[in-house]
């Protein structure tokens, strides 16, 4: 998965934005103003932090060398992923299952205008 597969992939969610509030080079991809995703597009190696559940997070970090507790996140709900470490299958699905997270998260109105229960 390339920076622009991975770009793309996260706005072509329901409602997503790219916003750089942390700084110029770190994209940071919400949903309703949460966030979802969180990636320097430009690092190399290319890595991406995505909300998981705490439970999935731990044996997730136990079976793949490639996924680390969230770096400067809460460490129980978030990792970061080495992209080129997993199948671009996995990450995709990481990456899903992060927004999906954050959007069952946000009030039933909100979720219901993302048609999403």
């Amino acid at each position: 998965m390339t920076p622009a597969e991975l770009r793309a992939f996260c706005l072509g969610f329901n409602a997503a934005v790219e916003e750089f509030p942390f700084n110029a080079e770190t994209s940071v991809f919400k949903v309703l103003g949460k966030m979802f995703a969180l990636s320097a597009l430009d690092a190399e190696p290319l890595k991406v932090s995505v909300k998981c559940d705490p439970e999935l997070s731990v044996r997730l970090r136990a079976e793949h060398e490639a996924i680390v507790p969230g770096y400067h996140l809460n460490k129980r709900h978030w990792n970061t992923v080495t992209v080129g470490g997993l199948p671009a299958r996995m990450v995709r699905e990481l990456i899903e299952d992060s927004y999906d997270l954050v959007v069952a998260g946000l009030p039933r109105a909100e979720r219901l205008r993302l048609d999403r229960p």
